[in-house]
């Protein structure tokens, strides 16, 4: 099978949709799958580019970190992309690349799929301040809702969020598909020399956070959090490991509480040299995030034995379960506290969950198993036959 993956982000630029991107692109290699990814060009090359059709990109004002396709300049690869004969075009970003891929199946007469991967109605008000919240939720589910039912099947990376859309008035075939873990996020790591690279005592209690910086994250929640936490443990590090937008702020609330001996923020990691270092230099993963699709950092944390205290929301509810390497807490500052507390206090207590989480993900959520899930997705759109061999009972069973 031959696909063209269209994206409005991929690395260098770091979130969740470019992990998922090259997590799928990875095993359908290894599968004997062809793929293909448009996506912007950030002037400095990856080490996979071999797979990847740039187009030049301009910069967008109010989001320095990503960039814009040029439309006209991916259309102007029509003639290369016509000799490539894709079965199938799936989209995974609902900007440029979705109407991109619009046009480019019409013309290649090949079927769109698409991944809806962002809660846009809980993200889009934080980049148009300008506009009021309700109005850009309003925006938000109408251009959802016609995006969806634009293409012919869509992909939902966790069971709450199909439901959110069927909600807005989406008709269109989905199924539930997550994003797998890779083989490397099982892989053994060095916590220790993690926190010596950093200057964080090998004693130091440290809860962590890996993602976006971004306000949507709500990580403003976990540092008031850790403001309440010092109160039992004074030596209380939380660590913030990311980029975005909302690190401006996120210093100022720290200065605030006086949390500048108790938040680092150490900025982006390197997925294959420093990541699971920093997740097993962890005693706790916490995250408290409202608007994810699914929440892959929390199943890397877990696939590295650390046990995770997090709120369940929206797609993080598709992955945890209580007791399961995982502690679930409410959005209250000190109950999630007295939370990561407990197992700061209780060094078996840590280790068991610990245990149990990496258990959890290598029993249920490997890479390997939903790149099969995907590509069985694939076979029966291009049947044509989607009506009645996909429906919304399908469920991660990895």
């Amino acid at each position: 099978m031959k696909v063209l993956f269209i994206s409005d982000v991929y690395f260098p630029r770091v979130n969740g949709v470019s992990t998922s991107i090259r997590t799928f692109v990875g095993q359908m290699h290894e599968m004997g799958h062809s793929v293909h990814l448009i996506a912007p060009e950030y002037g400095v090359v990856t080490e996979d580019e071999l797979w990847i059709k740039r187009i030049p990109a301009r910069e967008i004002y109010f989001d320095p970190e990503d960039k814009l396709m040029k439309y006209g300049a991916a259309l102007d690869r029509l003639s290369e992309l016509r000799k490539e004969n894709y079965d199938l075009i799936h989209i995974h970003t609902p900007f440029v690349a979705h109407y991109l891929g619009l046009k480019l199946g019409h013309l290649l007469d090949i079927p769109c799929v698409e991944t809806y991967h962002t809660f846009f109605e809980d993200y889009l008000h934080h980049y148009l301040p300008w506009i009021p919240k309700s109005m850009a939720k309003g925006l938000a589910r109408m251009i959802s809702r016609r995006q969806c039912n634009s293409v012919q099947a869509v992909v939902a990376p966790s069971r709450p969020m199909l439901d959110v859309l069927r909600q807005y008035g989406i008709t269109t075939n989905a199924e539930v598909i997550p994003t797998g873990l890779q083989p490397q996020s099982f892989a053994p790591a060095d916590g220790a020399a993690f926190r010596k690279k950093y200057g964080i005592p090998l004693a130091r209690p440290v809860a962590l956070f890996v993602g976006r910086v971004a306000f949507e994250k709500n990580i403003n929640f976990l540092i008031r959090m850790a403001a309440e936490l010092r109160k039992k443990q004074p030596d209380v590090l939380l660590v913030i490991a990311g980029e975005g937008p909302a690190e401006k702020s996120l210093h100022q609330l720290t200065e605030e509480l006086g949390l500048q001996d108790n938040i680092k923020f150490i900025g982006y990691l390197d997925r294959n040299t420093e990541l699971n270092a920093c997740y097993h230099a962890a005693d706790v993963f916490v995250f408290s995030s409202k608007t994810e699709t699914q929440g892959l950092v929390l199943l890397e944390a877990m696939a590295q034995g650390v046990p995770v205290v997090a709120l369940a929301e929206l797609g993080t509810k598709s992955i945890l379960v209580e007791g399961e390497g995982a502690l679930i807490a409410p959005e209250n500052e000190s109950v999630f506290a007295d939370k990561v507390f407990s197992l700061f206090d209780d060094a078996d207590k840590r280790r068991a969950l610990g245990e149990s989480a990496r258990s959890y993900t290598m029993k249920r959520w490997t890479s390997r198993a939903q790149a099969d899930r995907m590509v069985q997705f694939y076979a029966r759109v291009l049947d044509r036959d989607v009506p009645s061999l996909i429906s919304d009972n399908h469920t991660a069973n990895a």
